[in-house]
């Protein structure tokens, strides 16, 4: 028999107050997004468009420029492919240009860029090879350097982030065979002996892992005397004795990727090595994602980019009955889409980006819908360039050049973009996460109305709280300037964008409105209500991405650089949401959500099984999570640095 791992037993309310424990609680600063689910349009938080300073500007113009001359002519993303390895001398390349620390302090080595430029290299270098962008990011966005730089003791960042900056690869390790989105199951234990902690455990999908001189490792400390326990993050050294990397996993996509399975056994820590307090390890993740998710929806925009470059030359180069196919409207509606998505997604992520930088907003909500919008609309870009290729979009690259023509990865790009939706928390997983932060202003005033664990007194308290915040909020949802028509006046120079802004300001109302009403209804099983709570985020993400489009498009026509086109593509692209807007609306309450269940639940009961037979699968055998119990490995080390 195949040995499997004791899974560790845990609630779903246990589950949900670890969850809710690593939330950042407080709302110390604005944010346009949370204001908008509330069905406040504050537009003043976004226009006039903020802008990075000159030096800022400067410095990174200036890498861009080094980086795009090192890509045009060091990378060969095609070897990447072929070969499913980054090869040594491209990273040793990267080290020299100083990319390893694009984001650290130039007093520690970095190059100090800006969020802003951080993320345009990131767009540069994934357009070249998905899998160099993967690496960079996974280094700088999850890996030592920015927890270090948020949570870390001068003593760490002395020791440690010159050499991420210049020289060492760094990696995130949270997930485990049978952990993923719930960490309150997490297995990997540290327990304290002495000054050091003892680490055992197995983590996966540690991208970066197979390679990483350094690693952020998050375990469960015991709870015991003069310890807090509680899950913990800690810097480890990639050689220290008893860490092994067992496997190197391989994808559908990122064929370049350093991404394995890493085992500790008795593995020692210094107490130094820990990163914050006992117990702070999830919301020092969560805080480190909170600007890190920003990475994804950069390589996401650069993307876009390409698929727009390749779909107009090809379909003005390709004739069909008489003419180019992007003249035929079944091939130019692909096109327009997009065109004026690729610039929406720019707008969300440039906007974000810069708030990031100046730190006046809290962002936490615009970057979580910059990476659930920028993956899910990036993958069907990338799926409507594949159709407009035809055959010539599913053939390989290699294909493609064997036999004469233009050797474009256009089905490469599919598979690379597809782990986006995924990484870093799947669509459904930020479909949750952010719907818990837009309904967090109900739950601060009335949470305690629909906890059965709160006694009737707390309940009374709420229900008065709540009495008097829905007496002041409910009225503002009736009325605002979205119905006057000369509103967002300024936003109209030719073609007309204020109607659309207008639009949002309606929307966010009645999305608010949308929002009390489930509550109202469901109350307590609002939270069990996730299809409706997915459709209450998509519709907040084309609405923010609808507000990022008009503001940057206005910035643009300012500075009198490509105005009017930039007008032409945020028209297009709000009219397209709206689309999609209106649709999500209808399906928040008629759908199929409640059949869905029934039929899930008889498909787990087994009653359909006849509908499985005709077939044969041609899945090997094993179990369908490895085992993981903790203790020595039985593999040999396929740990692999770059140059050794």
């Amino acid at each position: 028999m195949t040995a499997t791992t004791p899974r560790t037993t845990v609630t779903e309310r246990e589950a949900r107050r670890v969850a809710e424990a690593a939330r950042e609680q407080d709302w110390r600063k604005p944010s346009f997004a949370k204001e908008l689910f509330l069905g406040r349009f504050r537009l003043d938080l976004i226009h006039p468009h903020p802008l990075p300073d000159e030096e800022s500007v400067r410095r990174g113009e200036e890498f861009l420029a080094k980086l795009r001359a090192f890509c045009e002519t060091e990378i060969d993303s095609a070897r990447i492919e072929r070969e499913a390895r980054i090869p040594d001398e491209v990273v040793a390349g990267l080290k020299e240009l100083g990319a390893l620390g694009m984001k650290i302090d130039p007093k520690y080595g970095g190059l100090g860029l800006t969020q802003l430029y951080y993320n345009k290299a990131l767009a540069l270098a994934g357009s070249v090879s998905p899998a160099v962008g993967a690496l960079l990011s996974a280094h700088q966005s999850i890996g030592v350097p920015q927890p270090l730089k948020l949570f870390g003791t001068q003593e760490q960042k002395d020791a440690f982030l010159p050499r991420c900056a210049r020289t060492d690869i760094s990696a995130f390790l949270l997930t485990e065979p049978d952990v993923g989105s719930d960490p309150a199951r997490l297995a990997t234990t540290a327990v304290p002996d002495g000054d050091d902690y003892v680490l055992d455990g197995v983590k996966l999908w540690t991208t970066n892992g197979v390679v990483a001189d350094l690693l952020v490792v998050m375990a469960r400390v015991p709870k015991s005397e003069g310890h807090k326990g509680g899950i913990t993050a800690f810097v480890v050294e990639a050689t220290a004795q008893g860490v092994t990397v067992e496997n190197r996993n391989a994808f559908m996509g990122l064929r370049g990727i350093e991404n394995g399975v890493t085992r500790f056994h008795r593995v020692r820590v210094p107490a130094a090595h820990r990163i914050g307090p006992e117990g702070a390890g999830l919301k020092i993740a969560l805080t480190t994602l909170n600007t890190g998710r920003l990475s994804l929806p950069a390589m996401c925009a650069g993307a876009g980019k390409w698929c727009l470059k390749i779909a107009r030359e090809w379909s003005a180069e390709r004739e069909q009955w008489g003419k180019p196919v992007a003249l035929h409207e079944a091939v130019g509606s692909k096109i327009s889409f997009i065109a004026a998505t690729t610039f929406a997604l720019e707008a969300v992520l440039d906007l974000s980006s810069q708030m990031a930088d100046e730190d006046r907003n809290d962002i936490r909500i615009e970057a979580a819908l910059a990476k659930l919008y920028g993956s899910e609309m990036a993958w069907k870009m990338a799926d409507e360039l594949v159709q407009i290729r035809g055959g010539r979009g599913y053939e390989t690259a290699e294909s493609l050049r064997a036999r004469g023509e233009r050797p474009v990865p256009a089905e490469q790009i599919l598979r690379d973009l597809r782990i986006n939706r995924i990484f870093e928390g799947s669509t459904e997983i930020m479909h949750l996460l952010i719907a818990r932060e837009a309904v967090d202003a109900h739950l601060s005033v009335a949470g305690d109305l629909i906890d059965p664990d709160k006694p009737l007194s707390a309940k009374a308290r709420a229900g008065a709280n709540a009495g008097v915040f829905y007496a002041k909020w409910l009225p503002k949802l009736v009325a605002g300037p979205g119905q006057l028509p000369t509103a967002y006046g300024e936003f109209k120079h030719g073609i007309d964008l204020s109607g659309h802004l207008r639009y949002v300001e309606r929307t966010a109302r009645k999305l608010a409105r949308s929002t009390f009403y489930a509550m109202s209804r469901w109350q307590g099983r609002m939270e069990t209500k996730q299809g409706f709570l997915g459709r209450i985020v998509d519709i907040g993400a084309e609405l923010f991405a609808m507000s990022a489009a008009c503001v940057r498009a206005e910035r643009l026509w300012r500075e009198g650089e490509h105005g009017r086109e930039a007008y032409q593509l945020a028209d297009a692209f709000c009219r397209q949401a709206r689309i999609r807007v209106d649709e999500l609306f209808g399906r928040l309450w008629t759908n199929t959500d409640d059949l869905d269940r029934k039929v899930v639940r008889t498909v787990l009961a087994g009653a359909y099984t006849w509908l499985e037979e005709g077939v044969l699968d041609p899945s090997g055998e094993g179990p369908w999570i490895a085992d993981a119990t903790p203790g020595a490995s039985a593999c040999e080390n396929a740990r692999r640095p770059f140059g050794s």
